[in-house]
């Protein structure tokens, strides 16, 4: 790596004698792999031989994130006096930033210095039995737990004992998310989830009993879970908008064809690999993160032109197998926050009116133009991924072509 970044003898001499070159030189062959553009690696290969220079990189000991800080000190300090830093906040913070990256490559960075989350042993604990003992899918286990956490932290923000809470502090905490602009929906998951999670710390005795029976979130109702996405003829002006030859308009348009013709969730996108593509059969094979079974899908001509032309145009070369990754270097998986920008940012500009903007509104529009259709629940959840119709009800309760039959329907002489 150090011959391609640099060409001057004595340059390339320098890094190749400094040491600890062979750990370095790993640590940027890493850095390219994931995609970085060269003008960052050459400043990171600069920066890697100051470092290597001020911390003992040569020994199999642990370095803690106190001694990196002082290196960083140390040298900021030294350059300071001879005149060579403007900016010594920014530089201190590429020194530290820098080298933790590198040590925790090297599996070098001394464990104790991360802080610990308040109570993880309880939640890794709830989570192994969620797993082990009730079979759920790790991204229930992944939502419940993401929940406990949150009350977690708060718990230890108020400087209170998991033995000493109380249904007053978990009502004011679910009165706090509420404050700070959940929905009701949103709450009432939440509250589930600490039921659950309660429910688990009381049959081992970490807390008082009877909280899990007493957590009680907001009342929804059966009609509350209505279609809440966008019309078809909006979903196929947001498709239209989208298409165009910009690479983010390339990327973007095959993202919203998986989400408007297969009802994907945005956290099977995000996890699509290149070799869930299977171009000589014209399939998508899709890992089903909540039934843990893959689920076949013909590749249709629109969807496979479009995410073929972002292959070939537009996506980075790099070792990253997921299919949809950032534009920009460092080359990274589109998160699931990412991809709801993808399609909310669209929404808000074109002035579609929906309940939700995310990923999830074009599944919810995606179930109902199937219905409309006169696909059967049953289908229809069969394209979604169901196991029964009854899940799909919550996506398509509303035939509203259907009622507006009925409701001219001539009776005659019968009433």
């Amino acid at each position: 790596m150090f011959n391609i970044l640099f060409h001057y003898p004595r340059v390339l001499a320098r890094h190749r004698q400094g040491p600890s070159a062979q750990a370095r030189e790993q640590y940027l062959t890493h850095c390219a792999n994931q995609g970085i553009a060269r003008d960052t690696l050459l400043r990171t290969a600069r920066e890697l031989l100051v470092i290597a220079q001020r911390l003992d990189l040569a020994t199999d000991r642990m370095i803690s994130i106190r001694q990196v800080e002082a290196a960083a000190e140390r040298w900021v300090h030294q350059q300071q006096r001879r005149g060579r830093v403007r900016d010594p906040r920014g530089s201190r913070q590429y020194f530290i930033q820098t080298a933790l990256s590198l040590l925790r490559f090297l599996g070098r960075l001394e464990a104790s210095d991360r802080k610990p989350l308040p109570f993880a042993e309880l939640v890794e604990h709830f989570a192994a039995w969620m797993r082990e003992q009730r079979g759920l899918s790790e991204v229930t286990i992944g939502n419940r737990c993401w929940h406990a956490r949150r009350f977690l932290n708060w718990l230890d923000g108020e400087n209170r004992l998991f033995e000493q809470v109380s249904l007053e502090e978990l009502d004011a905490f679910l009165s706090l998310q509420a404050v700070q602009g959940w929905g009701r929906v949103s709450v009432a998951t939440s509250a589930r989830a600490l039921r659950s999670f309660f429910r688990h710390a009381e049959l081992h005795a970490w807390c008082a009993k009877g909280l899990a029976a007493g957590i009680d979130g907001p009342r929804i109702f059966k009609q509350e879970g209505l279609p809440v996405g966008p019309t078809w003829p909006d979903v196929e002006r947001l498709l239209t908008s989208a298409r165009g030859d910009r690479p983010r308009e390339i990327r973007d348009y095959a993202i919203l064809l998986l989400f408007a013709l297969y009802a994907f969730r945005s956290g099977e996108v995000a996890a699509l690999q290149l070799e869930d593509l299977h171009w000589d059969r014209q399939l998508i094979v899709l890992t089903r993160p909540k039934q843990r079974r893959a689920q076949e899908y013909p590749l249709v001509p629109a969807a496979g032109e479009a995410i073929l032309r972002y292959l070939q145009q537009v996506r980075p070369r790099c070792v990253r197998r997921e299919i949809f990754l950032t534009l920009k270097a460092p080359f990274r998986p589109l998160s699931t926050g990412g991809l709801y920008h993808v399609v909310s940012s669209r929404l808000s500009e074109l002035s579609i009116q929906s309940l939700r903007h995310g990923p999830h509104s074009l599944r919810h529009a995606c179930a109902g133009h199937l219905l409309a259709e006169g696909f059967s629940l049953k289908e229809i959840g069969d394209h979604l991924g169901h196991r029964s119709a009854y899940a799909t009800r919550t996506y398509a309760k509303v035939d509203l072509v259907g009622l507006r039959a009925v409701a001219n329907f001539d009776l005659g002489g019968l009433v």
